[in-house]
């Protein structure tokens, strides 16, 4: 098949998931280097090889995932190849073990590996103290239930808790679109609604 036909069987097997996907080719002068036969199957086997994804669901709470890797980027300049994954995790043991299995993997493959920029896990607690407290806040001030939801996410939450085990930690804020990206924005409503919540909540959380 040629290589427009092959984009566009990727790109209508992808239609759903990846509506906006691009897909772009350019001609490049011929340098007269090219990547030895030895090196690209190691390549393609450490791609292949490498957990892309969801790994393992959460047990407590109904559709969370608790840990994945985003094999994030691929890099071959002047004689190097560069494979960089973002692993994430609410529990750091999954987060470690997924990492351990991914560096077996690239070093099966003959590749030297590195961890860097790491951040610890924020496991979700349905039973908080907290947010029973915030829930029932919310409930007078707003007379209807708020959505209490746990997210796959970094959040600075992790850092604090890694520092300080016993605290009782919610996080919460104002409607986010398009987070982490240049269409990133905020509902400007829900800024001042969480506004007037988070002063409700600093005046008689100490009463509770």
């Amino acid at each position: 098949a040629g290589i427009e036909e092959i984009i566009g069987n990727i790109r209508n097997e992808l239609r759903v998931t990846e509506p906006k996907l691009n897909i772009a080719l350019s001609k490049q002068n011929l340098t007269g280097k090219c990547m030895d036969r030895d090196a690209q199957g190691r390549l393609l086997r450490a791609v292949q090889g490498v957990q892309n994804g969801v790994f393992a669901m959460s047990t407590t709470i109904d559709d969370l995932v608790e840990t994945s890797n985003n094999l994030a980027r691929v890099e071959v300049q002047n004689g190097n190849i560069k494979i960089s994954c973002l692993t994430r995790s609410s529990v750091e043991s999954g987060k470690m073990n997924l990492a351990s299995q991914l560096s077996s993997v690239l070093e099966l493959a003959g590749y030297e590996v590195s961890l860097s920029g790491d951040y610890p896990g924020w496991t979700p607690n349905p039973d908080s103290e907290i947010l029973k407290v915030l829930v029932k806040e919310y409930e007078e001030l707003f007379q209807a239930s708020p959505e209490v939801v746990a997210c796959h996410a970094g959040l600075e939450c992790g850092i604090l808790g890694s520092h300080y085990p016993e605290m009782d930690m919610i996080s919460f804020g104002p409607n986010i679109k398009g987070a982490h990206s240049p269409d990133e924005r905020v509902q400007i409503s829900s800024v001042q609604k969480f506004w007037k919540f988070l002063k409700t909540i600093l005046s008689e959380i100490p009463e509770a």
